[in-house]
């Protein structure tokens, strides 16, 4: 009988991919709490590590620079776009 995969092993192999780590990180800044964004980046430095010792730890409270300088190192950016109206 073959065993599945756990959800957390499922999501940390899925997000070794730039597009889809950078999909999961957009929804949850999109559709949830700064604390689970926080913990989507924590999923995504699981996935994706940087090892450059450079990376600032994530932290209760992380600030603007320091996020910016977290998404730099994974190769991503943080872009603000126009949310679009309902008619």
């Amino acid at each position: 009988m073959a065993t599945s995969k756990s959800y957390h092993a499922y999501l940390i192999e899925s997000l070794q991919d730039p597009q889809e780590a950078a999909a999961y990180l957009d929804t949850v800044l999109e559709d949830g709490t700064f604390e689970e964004f926080q913990l989507a980046l924590t999923h995504v430095l699981e996935a994706r590590p940087v090892d450059d010792g450079q990376m600032p730890l994530l932290q209760n409270h992380l600030d603007v620079p320091t996020l910016l300088q977290m998404l730099n190192k994974l190769g991503f950016k943080l872009s603000v776009v126009p949310k679009e109206r309902a008619a």
